[in-house]
């Protein structure tokens, strides 16, 4: 991580406000723009609470923002800090809300400022932290669920339907391939070989990517696919088309150009409705009956927050990179 620090304008300083830590970014750009910050301790607004955050989940959207490559979906302005869902502490809480109160212990969604001593969050996308479950678990589950819940749902895929899924073995994908196998549907996952033994852990069918997938696909499901959920990136729309039999049956959340270029759904968030609580609730309902499990990759302080991004960038992660805090 780079060893400057970078100063929110009109931030500290300023008469009766308070300084907190925090990393994040002053421009669009590689590693180097990343470091540790100082910002002003957010004030929540009606409907939202002010979370003291304990850990914080590192998605492949970090360093995407990060870099500018998604300044279209997910403008920011500088400086601004990374982190869309955090494991903490609520404790300040806004007009209008009546479920939280200081001092509970939750995880959710956020709209960035997740790498950060503090973080501002809706109230209604939070749920209450099950006391047995630990903070840098708790925190690798908001964005996973919603993305595997969300694109379950828009894909309409249903029992007895086979579903494939690029990057399987990330934490979309676990969760995606947890999700279909408690409700009947069966999963062939791509993967590199050292994930193979991960995926059929996880009642996954796995397959190597690269030059011959379709071949892989089609000898292990013979009668076809009927969807495709994209969740790596990597240039495999219209092979996904082409084994789905049609766009419409195509799903991405990795690959906003392609999507374009080749007709098919991006699904990332932004203005569609969110699945949060549904989501967040049936992820924790299959935690507690032990028929989920989002595995940790990495589990690394704050302050390291610039080699969590380097590893996530690089792919082949299996499960989630958190981000302990405090």
């Amino acid at each position: 991580m780079s060893t400057s620090k970078h100063v929110a304008p009109g931030t500290p300083g300023t008469p009766g406000s308070l300084a907190t830590k925090a990393v994040g970014i002053v421009e669009y750009g590689d590693l180097d723009v990343l470091g540790p910050i100082e910002v002003e301790l957010p004030a929540p607004g009606p409907g939202q609470v002010r979370v003291a955050v304990r850990a914080v989940g590192v998605n492949p959207l970090d360093h995407k923002v990060r870099s500018g490559a998604l300044v279209d979906l997910f403008p920011v302005s500088f400086p601004a800090v990374l982190g869309y869902e955090v494991a903490g502490v609520v404790e300040a809480v806004g007009a209008g809300v009546t479920e939280w109160r200081t001092g509970d212990e939750v995880l959710g969604a956020v709209h960035g400022g997740g790498y950060a001593e503090y973080a501002l969050a809706e109230a209604d996308r939070l749920v209450r932290k099950p006391a047995g479950l630990d903070w840098t678990a708790a925190a690798a589950l908001p964005v996973a669920a919603e993305t595997a819940w969300r694109s379950l749902d828009l894909l309409g895929v249903e029992a007895g339907h086979t579903l494939l899924v690029h990057g399987a073995a990330g934490g979309v994908g676990t969760a995606v391939l947890q999700f279909a196998r408690a409700r009947g549907i069966r999963v062939i996952g791509t993967a590199s070989e050292a994930n193979h033994a991960y995926l059929r852990e996880l009642g996954a069918v796995p397959v190597t990517y690269g030059e011959g997938l379709a071949e892989r696909v089609r000898a292990v499901a013979p009668e076809g696919v009927d969807r495709v959920l994209d969740a790596a990136g990597a240039d495999v729309l219209p092979l996904s088309i082409e084994l789905a039999g049609g766009a419409e049956h195509v799903l991405t959340i990795a690959d906003w150009q392609g999507a374009t270029r080749h007709g098919v759904r991006f699904s990332g968030g932004g203005e569609e409705p969110t699945y949060d609580r549904p989501a967040l609730n049936a992820a924790l309902d299959l935690v507690e009956a032990g028929g989920l499990d989002i595995p940790l990759h990495r589990v690394l302080p704050l302050a390291e927050a610039a080699d969590a991004l380097r590893e996530s960038e690089r792919g082949h992660v299996r499960g989630k990179i958190v981000l302990t805090v405090g």
